[in-house]
């Protein structure tokens, strides 16, 4: 970051809502409907980045113009950008990508076959979905001259009556979430950026680009040989790659390698006979500046991973997928995987019991039985982050009991979302990884530990619904963005109108991205959108919800010795980690290695993780400090390109894609 502590003022927050509204409302048509590189997608979204660095390149040009006086300081555009990245991902698989068929599928999609009419719509409690089977039909089908009129006309056509009474109940429900988050963010930040002193690579390309506006080199780090080496690397790949997509004539340079056919389909490698190789240069920049022990982990258990199916394959063990029973999470298909289920929650508590003198005097803050703290890190008082969470828990799991879900049910539930949110916070926050999914669902666990009972019926609903709304699909969730942003504002003043800023930005991002994704809707009908990984897994949802109560199948013993090995192995790699200083593995890789996500990013892992090495072996931290120039110069010439495309995919019919979807 930048020496300098330049207040932060009014226009950057201003700037920051109005270019975070811009692209919640940009993001639907152009993610879904024109099928471009997507705007807001991960934790380092390209919309934001690519804005933030052409107002840096504004900035720079304004502030050499007019000396002294300046347009933005380098920490304002930090500000502004944290404020995209938050309103990017609740714009799309945050939120509002599945939002609106979660509510209307089990309407929607109710056939004779499935019976749902009969058995499921007794269980949905009225206030959570449309009034209006009418309201339903249109959403899908569009209403019928949506695309002969205009935006503000398609506004005015919603049938609003209809869709009051569930978004008010949602609507409330999103919000406490949010709230509790920034509240948990708030209470934690001063033992993660303070006491920990975690290291942030995501953040590491924005700052860099800041602390050059302010020290007034942005040009010299723009014209930097290294920086300019790694830029023309991307730039030259995705020019090529691009015209050959318009242009098929033109040769192209393949980025994706399926190494699968090159192992076979049994045997000690039969874990890799699907095995592809994805080369990002952006997310092979990001590998180089984490730290070389996180990134070692991330492959080298991904491919621990794979050689461990081959290995019970070996050994004889052949375990159907059906011992798995009724599961939601979003990639598992093996009970192999129910590993992580028992390693999130042991280091869940590794994470409490590293936190745990930071928390013992919170709570004794909180209970006035030792002074306030002068030495204040966060956004406001951290007695109120206490007794706020308190509060926030009580009132969310209260809203699963007036719709009907059983209270013991409603306290695990809600306490197992946070649980698994905070521990896929730490792993992207820490690793500096830019795309993550979870591999099981924060309801397969409880179904593992107390068995289908306690979700059947419209408990079972509820939850399944609940998690499909904010808790499972967390490549874009909100409380990464969050602690990015607790960390950008760490120092900075005055933290009231930071605070603010960040809590508007959020609040206008729902509102505005749930609008512009109604609009599209109805304008085009999901059934003429590319929304078929939306449906398909929301429907799916409410066809394990149906199972659960209808025909539960309960997990078999493999998914119970696999999660407590998978609790056990964590609980070694906790201590030897904590204990061992020369131990080179972390144990964020473990909670990882069949997440869907680092079947992409694993070789980028790789690459930068081999960089770095060779780097830090042979030249130390001199030759570090050139050469990280060069894989930042790989990170922005990706987005940069992605962010000429995503502009010239709004003229044409069809988008090159920089960037996965």
């Amino acid at each position: 970051m930048s020496k300098r502590n330049y207040p932060i003022r009014l226009r950057s927050v201003i700037m920051g809502i109005i270019l975070a509204v811009v692209i919640c409302a940009g993001t639907p048509i152009n993610n879904i409907y024109h099928q471009a590189t997507p705007l807001g997608g991960g934790h380092f979204p390209l919309a934001p980045f690519f804005i933030f660095f052409l107002l840096a390149i504004l900035t720079a040009i304004i502030n050499r113009i007019f000396r002294p006086r300046t347009l933005l300081h380098g920490t304002e555009l930090l500000v502004i950008w944290i404020q995209m990245v938050i309103g990017s991902g609740i714009a799309y698989t945050g939120l509002a990508r599945t939002f609106l068929i979660n509510l209307t599928a089990p309407i929607h999609f109710a056939s004779t076959g499935n019976r749902w009419e009969e058995m499921l719509h007794p269980l949905i409690p009225a206030a959570l979905t449309p009034t209006s089977k009418e309201a339903v039909e249109l959403l899908y089908n569009g209403l019928p001259t949506g695309r002969e009129m205009g935006w503000f006309d398609v506004f005015f056509a919603i049938p609003w009556q209809a869709w009051i009474q569930p978004l008010l109940l949602w609507g409330g429900f999103i919000l406490l979430c949010y709230l509790l988050i920034i509240l948990l963010i708030n209470l934690i930040s001063r033992q993660w950026i303070h006491n920990e002193r975690l290291n942030f690579p995501l953040l590491k390309v924005p700052e860099t680009i800041g602390q050059s506006i302010d020290e007034n080199g942005f040009f010299s780090f723009l014209t930097n040989k290294f920086f300019l080496a790694g830029l023309l690397i991307p730039v030259c790949l995705h020019l090529l790659n691009g015209l050959s997509f318009y242009y098929p004539t033109i040769p192209h340079i393949q980025t994706l390698v399926l190494a699968g056919p090159y192992f076979p389909d049994y045997g000690i490698f039969s874990g890799f006979h699907k095995l592809k190789l994805y080369f990002y240069p952006a997310f092979i920049g990001f590998a180089f500046l984490a730290s070389r022990q996180i990134s070692f982990s991330f492959w080298f258990f991904f491919l621990f991973g794979g050689l461990f199916y081959g290995l019970l394959s070996v050994a004889g063990y052949s375990i159907p997928a059906a011992e798995l029973g009724t599961s939601f999470g979003p990639t598992l298909t093996r009970p192999e995987e129910m590993q992580m289920i028992g390693a999130y929650g042991v280091f869940f508590l590794f994470l409490t019991w590293l936190a745990r003198y930071h928390l013992l005097a919170v709570t004794k803050e909180a209970l006035f039985l030792v002074p306030r703290s002068q030495t204040r890190t966060e956004w406001f008082d951290v007695r109120i982050s206490f007794w706020g969470v308190i509060i926030g828990f009580a009132a969310i799991i209260y809203w699963f009991i007036a719709l009907g879900m059983k209270p013991l049910t409603a306290s695990l539930l809600v306490l197992s979302f946070f649980m698994i949110m905070m521990v896929a916070t730490r792993i992207i926050c820490q690793g500096g990884l830019p795309y993550f999914t979870l591999t099981a669902a924060p309801i397969d666990g409880l179904l593992t530990l107390f068995g289908t009972k306690m979700f059947s019926g419209t408990s079972g609903l509820l939850a399944g619904m609940a998690q499909k709304v904010l808790f499972v699909d967390l490549r874009e969730s909100l409380m990464p963005s969050i602690v990015h942003g607790r960390k950008i504002h760490h120092g900075k003043s005055p933290t009231g109108l930071l605070f603010f800023g960040l809590t508007l930005t959020v609040l206008v991002s729902t509102l505005v991205s749930l609008a512009a994704m109604m609009m599209l809707c109805y304008k085009f009908g999901i059934r003429e959108l590319e929304l078929e990984w939306a449906t398909r897994t929301t429907i799916s949802v409410f066809e394990n919800v149906f199972r659960l109560t209808f025909s539960p199948v309960e997990s078999g013993d493999w998914v119970t010795i696999f999660t407590i090995g998978g609790a056990l192995f964590m609980l070694v790699l906790v201590f030897c980690y904590h204990k061992f200083y020369w131990w080179p593995i972390h144990p964020i890789g473990y909670l990882t290695a069949y997440s869907s996500a680092m079947r992409i990013l694993w070789v980028s892992f790789f690459i930068g993780w081999a960089c770095n090495t060779l780097c830090m072996r042979y030249g130390g931290v001199v030759l570090f400090k050139k050469f990280q120039l060069f894989f930042i110069g790989l990170i922005i010439g990706d987005f940069l390109m992605g962010g000429c495309f995503a502009v010239a995919g709004m003229f044409t019919d069809t988008s090159y894609q920089v960037l996965p979807d």
